[in-house]
């Protein structure tokens, strides 16, 4: 396994799948292993306990075991940002108090996101709650946008009070609802700000106009060509390289996402914990794999070993 001594600051990152056994608990051994090959293929970073990990579905035990398992098996802290958010102050404080514990190179936060409406004051003292609450200097937080999922947007007038109080700790942002224009107003708005698309299709997008990079759940499966894409997206084949991604994307985008990944993954390792999920979220059916495996086939795609 190869790697950066540094911790990630820029590039692509896969937002880690889990797999999950039969007795429905996280399968630590395969997730380990994927991480390391997640990284052998050129990611950056892992993004592990975040919407494509289905973290919401684990508790905070497991959650707290599953960053053990990184530690005890020698997955190096500073390629990993998990994300810590729950809903409960408490829950958060020990999530992300276990991510500094084991060398994490930051931590990915939505904004507590069941009681809606609320205002950019009380999401500003949530998120000092938890800096607080932890008190450690080494925290880094890239705060969450997926306002699709969690019905909570983080505004550039939240993100401009949080920079001011701690410009050293809130350093950067993944956008993952999908509207450019905002990830480049967060570039040109804020400096030293590490802004990374939750999208594959605006890797290239992201990186001419000044961002970090992304952070994606189809890096799970295509993370080796994201990362020529970073490698390269100053060079002529810049779009070449750029489109294989976004062929891949296009495909998987069509259906369920995480249980698309899981398929793809599952029928590559021939592990059925890849498949399972925790209800009420459920495999592809049998017709909806082989049309997925039929159409990545068209374009040329194949998985690594």
């Amino acid at each position: 396994m190869t790697m950066n001594n540094q911790a990630v600051e820029r590039g692509v990152l896969a937002a880690v799948l889990t797999p999950i056994g039969e007795n429905m608990a996280p399968d630590l051994s395969l997730w380990v292993n994927r991480c390391r090959w997640l990284l052998d293929q050129g990611c950056d970073g892992l993004a592990v306990l975040g919407t494509t990990s289905e973290a919401n579905s684990f508790s905070v035990k497991e959650r707290l075991g599953m960053l053990d398992a990184l530690a005890e098996n020698g997955i190096p802290g500073n390629v990993v940002i998990p994300g810590t958010e729950c809903c409960a102050l408490p829950d958060t404080i020990a999530l992300t108090q276990k991510a500094m514990e084991i060398g994490a190179a930051g931590v990915l936060m939505l904004p507590p996101f069941y009681y809606k409406p609320v205002t950019d004051k009380g999401l500003f003292e949530a998120y000092s709650a938890v800096i607080d609450g932890v008190a450690d200097d080494r925290l880094l937080i890239y705060l969450y946008h997926i306002p699709q999922n969690s019905g909570v947007p983080i505004t550039f007038g939240l993100i401009e009070k949080l920079r001011k109080a701690y410009p050293n700790t809130v350093v950067g942002i993944k956008d993952s609802a999908g509207d450019f224009a905002n990830m480049e107003g967060m570039i040109k708005n804020f400096s030293d700000f590490r802004v990374f698309s939750g999208s594959d299709a605006f890797l290239l997008d992201i990186l001419r106009a000044g961002g970090a990079g992304a952070i994606t759940a189809c890096n799970n499966i295509c993370g080796a060509q994201s990362a020529q894409v970073f490698a390269n997206w100053q060079n002529d084949n810049a779009d070449t390289l750029q489109q294989a991604v976004h062929d891949v994307r296009s495909i998987i985008q069509k259906f369920p996402l995480v249980a698309a990944l899981k398929e793809v993954v599952a029928q590559s390792t021939g592990e059925p914990g890849w498949r399972r999920q925790r209800p009420p979220l459920e495999p592809l059916k049998e017709k909806e794999a082989a049309l997925l495996m039929e159409q990545l086939a068209s374009v040329g795609f194949t998985m690594r070993k």
